[in-house]
């Protein structure tokens, strides 16, 4: 038997806990303004970090998207494979990540929902 806990926030935790979040938020906003100011020199590493991390992450979320695609059970990975070569050609046709990014996710789901459910 799970034993579950209900806790009821009152509107002063409430309050508490937005404000730690906002706070939060706003600092590691501010953090890399401080340590690298507008009139002193970026350093080169965060400079590469800069240009690589980017292509880095996109990669990471490529492979963790498609981590669990089966190629031996139908369908055999093709809506994967189509939506992937949809997002890659629209970025290539209109260089505009928004849209290469939304419209191969809707077709993908149009494949998936209706074409191989």
């Amino acid at each position: 038997m799970i034993n579950t806990i209900t806790t009821t926030f009152t509107t002063i935790h409430a309050i508490i806990f937005f404000s730690i979040i906002a706070l939060t938020t706003l600092f590691t906003r501010v953090i890399p303004f401080l340590i690298f100011p507008e009139h002193k020199k970026t350093p080169k590493y965060i400079e590469y970090l800069g240009v690589i991390l980017p292509f880095s992450i996109i990669g990471m979320l490529v492979i963790y998207c498609l981590k669990d695609v089966s190629f031996t059970t139908h369908p055999f990975g093709i809506p994967e494979i189509i939506g992937v070569l949809t997002t890659v050609l629209l970025h290539l046709w209109k260089n505009n990540t928004l849209l290469s990014i939304g419209g191969g996710t809707i077709f993908y789901m149009i494949l998936v929902q209706f074409i191989f459910p």
